[in-house]
């Protein structure tokens, strides 16, 4: 009877199937968009360690929302130093001190990761505040959650745990004499997850996409947006149109693809609108835009497609 029961749970556990479950934290752009967070997204492993890659503004109530204890994420990545990419980190760090991190949050970035980190704590725009939570014990106690511990990295190999790897490679959006933007690639449970950051269509990109399991890409404007921000010379214009997603997702040879990182046409808020007037063609702005970006992205992909919204959860 005892080598049944061992026997039966030696079986149980060799066909135990793991996962990755990835939640949408945010999937807006640059403006204060009121239905969507700025970009983030949360990696969860079968095994419970959580891995955050982007934090926009929004990102750590977003988290509370998914039941994600801010605390319990160990590590954060970043594409690139875009504001509407990583203004949430101070929030998402005070917070996690808070809510009683122990030990030092590990960032990992491009260059100028340090001089972001160095200027909003303790010697920057917190300090105030952080003395003053200091002198409280249990503050103190925990001084060290206020205290990240920075890698600015380069294309590669990024991070490696017993459980992940992640890789890394330069991708084409702010011009790398000021800073260099990252696509990424990380490698979990037998399941490889890709996303883009922000960029212009690159091979870089199609690279770390190849063969993945799921494709998390910028969309942030339909073709009509592309061509109006180009010739209005306001802002960046290196992103990627759903015609040229659906091209990388065929490539690439993706199993699975979200497009995510909306910039706002799919708005119907007059305050957006009015903020958007002089870079977005406002009168082609509202939902119905979503699905043109669906019908563009199909004409070269065929296989799984979703839309991000916010808290929206994926299990691979």
């Amino acid at each position: 009877m005892e080598i049944g029961t061992v026997l039966v749970s030696a079986v149980f556990i060799c066909l135990k199937e793991f996962y990755v479950k990835i939640t949408m934290l945010g999937t807006g752009a640059a403006l204060p968009d009121p239905d969507r967070a700025q970009s983030s997204i949360l990696v969860t492993l079968d095994n419970g360690k959580n891995y955050l890659f982007d934090c926009g503004e929004g990102s750590t109530r977003q988290m509370v929302k998914a039941n994600i204890n801010p605390a319990d994420v160990p590590w954060v990545f970043l594409s690139h130093l875009h504001y509407d990419h990583v203004c949430g980190l101070p929030f998402f760090v005070l917070s996690s001190w808070v809510f009683n991190r122990e030990g030092r949050l590990k960032v990992f970035g491009p260059k100028g990761t340090q001089d972001f980190v160095d200027h909003s704590f303790e010697n920057g725009a917190f300090r105030v505040d952080i003395q003053a939570r200091a002198a409280y014990p249990a503050r103190q106690k925990n001084i060290e959650a206020v205290r990240p511990e920075v890698f600015e990295v380069e294309p590669g190999l990024m991070y490696e745990d017993e459980d992940v790897k992640i890789y890394i490679d330069v991708v084409d959006h702010i011009p790398t004499e000021i800073t260099d933007c990252f696509g990424i690639r990380m490698e979990a449970e037998g399941k490889v997850v890709a996303f883009s950051g922000d960029t212009a269509p690159c091979e870089s990109m199609i690279r770390l996409a190849q063969d993945a399991d799921l494709l998390i890409h910028e969309c942030t404007f339909p073709e009509s947006f592309l061509k109006h921000r180009a010739e209005s010379g306001v802002g960046t214009f290196a992103h990627t149109s759903p015609l040229q997603l659906g091209e990388i997702a065929r490539r690439a040879n993706v199993k699975s693809l979200v497009a995510t990182h909306f910039g706002h046409y799919d708005s119907t808020s007059p305050v957006i609108k009015r903020a958007a007037a002089n870079h977005l063609p406002v009168d082609l702005m509202g939902p119905e835009r979503l699905d043109e970006v669906a019908r563009d992205i199909r004409k070269s992909y065929k296989g799984d497609l979703r839309l991000a919204t916010d808290l929206m959860r994926i299990d691979l």
